[in-house]
């Protein structure tokens, strides 16, 4: 292959709301792009030598559909020279970051960009929940006013328990208190900053939380500590009448736990925005007339799809200007040009 003048930057999908801040790193980097084929064409070209020499792959939630996970045999071909990898999403569990660590390459993931519209999101699942709003809005679409509704629950004065106090759990904390809710929280560890609990949400112990909370809201990052976090015994500990939302990931909670809940009775209802297996969505959630279903689209918004490519362009650029990514994910951090 000709060797490139400049660095070369691989474009896994497309650039749709940022394309003049795309075209601008044509003046640091030659840009190519890869908008069709599959997983088996794309460990193909990496073995055959298509895509050697790219120091760096901006790659979109999307492009999965074109090279499949980053998982260890992907990496394992991937070119050597690549150092690089900026993915448009918060969550990254699309990248087996560790591998990526362990060839030396560093991921950077969207942070902060997707924190007020993940948090809309389930703030709208919450009282759509509350209110088991599916019941009324499907019969008056069918013609038969309000159907079967029975009568919802307000937010004042109940507990609401987040599982998560990243970005999107303290943005969705301070939409929130408004409605009067008892805040509290889990993480690993407590906030250490003040500044960074604006609600003074209330830190507990998982179980407590899980005893205590009238709604329990998930944003979680999906990992290997928190795959099948929300199973059957969780749902045991918690309140009769509980409310779950999920905006993070389907993975996190077991779904046939959540279902067996639904139908005992356990869980009030529940707003949901993602799934076990999506696109799969289990059929006894569909068919459960309390459950607010939405189809993974907590970021589905122009501006915050603009900020997302905004700051993965801008990661990129930082890599071309300054030998690093902005916004590197923990188990890349050390991984520099």
């Amino acid at each position: 292959m000709t060797t490139s003048p400049k660095p070369i930057v691989l474009l896994l999908g497309e650039v749709l709301h940022a394309q003049n801040e795309w075209n601008a790193l044509s003046s640091l980097a030659e840009l190519r792009q890869i908008k069709t084929g599959d997983r088996e064409q794309f460990l193909k070209d990496c073995q055959s030598g298509a895509h050697d020499g790219i120091l760096a792959i901006s790659r979109t939630y999307d492009s999965v559909e074109l090279t499949g996970r980053f998982d260890a045999e992907l990496i394992d071909l991937l070119p050597q020279s690549l150092k690089f990898v900026s993915h448009n999403g918060a969550g990254y569990d699309q990248i087996d970051a560790e591998a990526c660590a362990n060839r030396g390459i560093s991921v950077s993931n969207t942070p902060g960009a997707v924190d007020a519209s993940t948090a809309n999101t389930a703030i709208y699942l919450l009282l759509g929940a509350l209110r088991r709003v599916h019941i009324p809005a499907t019969a008056l679409r069918e013609g038969r006013w309000r159907g079967a509704m029975g009568l919802g629950h307000d937010p004042e004065g109940k507990t609401l328990g987040i599982l998560g106090m990243g970005g999107i759990g303290t943005a969705f904390a301070q939409r929130a208190k408004p409605f009067d809710f008892n805040i509290q929280y889990h993480n690993r560890n407590p906030v250490a900053d003040p500044s960074n609990n604006p609600t003074d949400a209330k830190y507990v112990s998982f179980q407590e939380l899980l005893r205590t909370s009238d709604v329990i809201s998930i944003h979680l990052p999906l990992n290997d500590a928190t795959r099948g976090f929300i199973g059957p015994e969780e749902f045991g500990m918690m309140k009769h009448g509980v409310v779950i939302v999920n905006t993070a990931r389907g993975q996190i909670m077991d779904e046939g736990a959540l279902v067996d809940a639904l139908e005992q009775g356990k869980v009030f209802a529940a707003g949901l925005d993602v799934y076990e297996k999506e696109p799969e969505i289990h059929p006894d959630l569909i068919k459960n007339d309390n459950v607010v279903l939405m189809p993974h689209i907590g970021t589905a918004t122009v501006e915050t799809q603009r900020k997302m490519e905004i700051l993965v362009i801008n990661n990129i650029r930082s890599v071309l200007e300054k030998g690093h990514l902005l916004t590197p994910v923990v188990e890349t951090r050390r991984s520099k040009l």
